[in-house]
Protein backbone atom coordinates (compact mmCIF):
# COMPACT_ATOMS: atom_id res chain seq x y z
CA UNK A 1 0.00 0.00 0.00
CA UNK A 2 1.50 3.55 -0.84
CA UNK A 3 2.28 6.19 2.04
CA UNK A 4 0.04 8.67 2.45
CA UNK A 5 0.41 12.52 3.89
CA UNK A 6 -3.07 13.66 3.94
CA UNK A 7 -6.73 12.14 3.66
CA UNK A 8 -6.83 13.39 0.24
CA UNK A 9 -4.07 10.76 -0.66
CA UNK A 10 -6.11 7.53 0.32
CA UNK A 11 -7.83 6.16 -2.97
CA UNK A 12 -11.08 5.46 -0.76
CA UNK A 13 -11.43 8.74 0.22
CA UNK A 14 -10.93 10.36 -3.19
CA UNK A 15 -13.57 7.29 -4.30
CA UNK A 16 -15.99 8.42 -1.07
CA UNK A 17 -15.96 11.92 -2.36
CA UNK A 18 -17.06 10.68 -6.00
CA UNK A 19 -19.91 7.94 -4.22
CA UNK A 20 -20.98 11.18 -2.29
CA UNK A 21 -21.40 13.74 -5.53
CA UNK A 22 -22.96 11.53 -7.18
CA UNK A 23 -25.46 10.43 -4.17
CA UNK A 24 -26.21 14.20 -4.55
CA UNK A 25 -26.98 13.82 -7.54
CA UNK A 26 -29.14 11.22 -7.89
CA UNK A 27 -31.13 12.54 -4.74
CA UNK A 28 -31.67 15.64 -6.35
CA UNK A 29 -33.84 13.95 -9.00
CA UNK A 30 -37.97 12.98 -9.34
CA UNK A 31 -39.09 11.47 -6.80
CA UNK A 32 -36.13 10.83 -4.66
CA UNK A 33 -35.97 14.54 -4.29
CA UNK A 34 -39.43 14.59 -2.38
CA UNK A 35 -38.49 11.76 -0.03
CA UNK A 36 -37.01 14.22 2.50
CA UNK A 37 -35.97 11.48 5.15
CA UNK A 38 -34.43 8.71 2.63
CA UNK A 39 -32.65 11.69 0.80
CA UNK A 40 -31.08 13.17 3.53
CA UNK A 41 -30.34 9.85 5.62
CA UNK A 42 -28.92 8.32 2.07
CA UNK A 43 -26.68 11.86 1.89
CA UNK A 44 -26.20 11.27 5.30
CA UNK A 45 -24.48 8.06 5.64
CA UNK A 46 -22.37 9.06 2.11
CA UNK A 47 -20.74 12.29 4.04
CA UNK A 48 -20.18 9.74 6.92
CA UNK A 49 -17.75 7.74 4.51
CA UNK A 50 -15.74 10.58 3.59
CA UNK A 51 -15.65 11.87 7.29
CA UNK A 52 -14.55 9.13 8.82
CA UNK A 53 -11.26 8.22 6.75
CA UNK A 54 -10.25 11.81 7.29
CA UNK A 55 -10.91 11.66 10.95
CA UNK A 56 -9.10 8.27 10.76
CA UNK A 57 -5.97 9.49 9.46
CA UNK A 58 -5.72 12.32 12.23
CA UNK A 59 -6.17 9.66 15.09
CA UNK A 60 -2.50 8.92 16.98
CA UNK A 61 -2.77 5.25 17.03
CA UNK A 62 -3.28 2.59 14.48
CA UNK A 63 -6.17 0.78 16.23
CA UNK A 64 -7.83 4.34 16.91
CA UNK A 65 -7.49 4.82 12.90
CA UNK A 66 -8.99 1.29 12.11
CA UNK A 67 -11.79 1.94 14.18
CA UNK A 68 -12.56 4.82 12.05
CA UNK A 69 -12.23 2.78 9.25
CA UNK A 70 -14.17 0.23 9.94
CA UNK A 71 -16.93 3.19 10.97
CA UNK A 72 -16.56 4.36 7.69
CA UNK A 73 -17.05 0.94 5.87
CA UNK A 74 -20.53 0.51 8.08
CA UNK A 75 -21.48 3.89 6.62
CA UNK A 76 -20.88 2.37 3.16
CA UNK A 77 -22.91 -0.27 4.06
CA UNK A 78 -25.72 1.74 4.99
CA UNK A 79 -25.75 3.42 1.73
CA UNK A 80 -26.25 0.26 -0.21
CA UNK A 81 -29.16 -0.73 1.98
CA UNK A 82 -30.35 2.72 1.43
CA UNK A 83 -30.14 2.15 -2.15
CA UNK A 84 -32.32 -0.79 -2.21
CA UNK A 85 -35.05 1.06 -0.68
CA UNK A 86 -34.67 4.17 -3.65
CA UNK A 87 -34.51 1.23 -6.59
CA UNK A 88 -37.60 -0.86 -4.73
CA UNK A 89 -39.89 2.78 -4.71
CA UNK A 90 -38.52 3.54 -8.36
CA UNK A 91 -36.24 6.43 -7.09
CA UNK A 92 -33.19 4.86 -9.31
CA UNK A 93 -32.52 3.02 -12.30
CA UNK A 94 -31.13 -0.44 -12.35
CA UNK A 95 -28.38 0.82 -14.20
CA UNK A 96 -27.41 3.27 -11.65
CA UNK A 97 -28.27 1.22 -8.70
CA UNK A 98 -25.57 -1.05 -10.36
CA UNK A 99 -23.27 1.40 -10.78
CA UNK A 100 -23.28 2.74 -7.85
CA UNK A 101 -23.36 -0.19 -6.14
CA UNK A 102 -20.17 -1.17 -7.86
CA UNK A 103 -18.36 1.81 -6.25
CA UNK A 104 -19.42 1.10 -2.83
CA UNK A 105 -18.23 -2.76 -3.04
CA UNK A 106 -14.50 -1.49 -4.22
CA UNK A 107 -14.65 1.21 -1.44
CA UNK A 108 -15.75 -1.09 1.59
CA UNK A 109 -12.86 -3.54 -0.49
CA UNK A 110 -10.41 -0.56 -0.08
CA UNK A 111 -11.46 -0.25 3.61
CA UNK A 112 -10.45 -3.55 4.48
CA UNK A 113 -7.15 -3.19 2.86
CA UNK A 114 -6.80 0.20 4.63
CA UNK A 115 -7.72 -1.70 7.67
CA UNK A 116 -5.44 -4.85 7.46
CA UNK A 117 -2.59 -1.87 6.33
CA UNK A 118 -2.96 0.11 9.95
CA UNK A 119 -2.88 -3.47 11.82
CA UNK A 120 0.49 -3.74 10.49
CA UNK A 121 1.98 -0.58 10.28
CA UNK A 122 3.45 1.86 13.59
CA UNK A 123 1.27 4.33 11.29
CA UNK A 124 1.00 7.02 13.73
CA UNK A 125 -1.47 9.90 12.51
CA UNK A 126 -1.38 13.47 11.54
CA UNK A 127 -3.04 14.83 14.83
CA UNK A 128 0.33 15.84 16.05
CA UNK A 129 2.48 16.34 13.26
CA UNK A 130 4.42 19.30 12.82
Amino acid sequence: MATFKTFEDIEAWQRSRELTDSIYEVTSQGSFAKDFGLRNQIRKASVSIMSNIAEGLKEVAPQSSSSSCSTAKGSAGEVRAQLYVALDQGYVQQAIFDDLSQSIIKISMMLSGLMTYLSRTDFKGTKFRR
